[in-house]
């Protein structure tokens, strides 16, 4: 079972479905900008954009249909629109329901396994920084150029649904990211009931390292930064292990990066003791170029990203996954819970 949302958990469902179609993919539905922010707020509904790429991600349709569904209007008073929020839109109107639509996308699409909104209705998600002010949305949390101290979704408390909940009881393994730490993971995780639900289970809870920093969300942020940001909206213990990069990230790219500000994400786990009971696996998880999937974009709330933009690996991401927590059963699986567990160096290849 997954949670987040961007083009980070669309890669990491476009590879899961070779390995399992027994997926559930929970998506953050609090995008306020560009053709999700606009349909968001013109009709009062949870913002779609997450959702329709994570639906391609997992959908067995024809090539034609998931492209038609990418279209983005470029004039006229669509323009900006993609074909696939406004169709998602209309969907939900003709059923008066914006989780009912998904639930039938889902059936339309094929989709291997689900795709479930973290939320039915229209959210906001609202960051606290350090200096006492707030930022509402995740477009204006980004703007604000000020650390993050905390988030919260409003209207609060978001229900746990009725379909969220019973995928949480049947599942083995939970994952959270690749994505935007403060605006796709934390999102899911504060809805209401869910980490309790979660914990119900003991199943582990793995985070998955982001390649980059993101600018005016994490900056200069390591990955025990990451955990640590986790840890205060979630409670200790939290996360049981990291899947996280260890490699080269081609200059040229990086280049690209370090203009917009954002830097490789540093592993600095193992030199923190309070982190040394998560177990911590490396692999090579970094692909970069132009995208070729003909589904994934930049999220809107995000700065403009290089030409050549920074991914994770799909299928090599997937199959770590597969290989450290599926492939070996329940009983394996369950066994990543105790915290007797060290931090420990794996190294996969991808």
């Amino acid at each position: 079972m997954t949670f987040g949302g961007g083009t980070g958990m669309a890669a990491l469902l476009k590879g899961l479905k070779s390995f399992t179609e027994n997926i559930t993919a929970v998506v953050t539905v609090t995008d306020n900008g560009g053709s999700s922010g606009r349909l968001r707020n013109d009709f009062d509904i949870a913002a779609p954009g997450d959702i329709r790429n994570c639906l391609l991600a997992l959908a067995d349709i024809d090539p034609l249909i998931a492209r038609s569904f990418q279209y983005r209007f470029e004039e006229a008073e669509f323009k900006d629109h993609c074909f696939g929020n406004l169709f998602i839109t209309v969907l939900a109107r003709l059923v008066g329901d914006f989780g009912v639509s998904i639930r039938e996308l889902n059936r339309l699409f094929n989709v291997r396994g689900q795709v479930l909104p973290g939320s039915g209705t229209r959210v906001s998600l609202v960051a606290h920084h350090p200096d006492g002010s707030k930022s509402t949305g995740e477009v204006q949390i980004t703007k604000s150029g000020k650390a993050i101290q905390q988030v919260e979704v409003r209207p609060s408390p978001v229900p746990l649904s009725d379909d969220i909940r019973t995928a949480i009881a049947q599942a083995d393994l939970f994952l959270f990211g690749p994505g935007s730490l403060y605006t796709s993971v934390l999102p899911n995780l504060l809805i209401d009931g869910l980490v309790e639900a979660i914990e119900a289970t003991g199943s582990p809870r793995v985070y998955i390292a982001n390649l980059m920093t993101q600018p005016g969300e994490t900056d200069g942020y390591s990955l025990s930064d990451h955990i640590r940001a986790l840890v205060r909206h979630v409670g200790p213990g939290f996360p049981d292990a990291v899947v996280a990069h260890r490699g080269d990230v081609p200059d040229n790219v990086l280049r690209r990066y370090r203009e917009s500000g954002a830097e490789p994400v540093v592993c600095d786990m193992l030199e923190h003791d309070d982190m040394a009971e998560v177990r911590l696996i490396f692999g090579d998880f970094c692909c970069s170029g132009s995208d070729d999937s003909g589904w994934a974009e930049p999220r809107t709330a995000s700065p403009k990203e290089p030409p050549e933009a920074v991914r994770h690996d799909s299928f090599g991401l997937a199959r770590v996954i597969y290989d450290e927590f599926l492939s070996r059963g329940p009983t394996a699986r369950a066994a990543v819970r105790p915290k007797a567990i060290s931090g420990q160096d794996h190294d996969r290849g991808s």
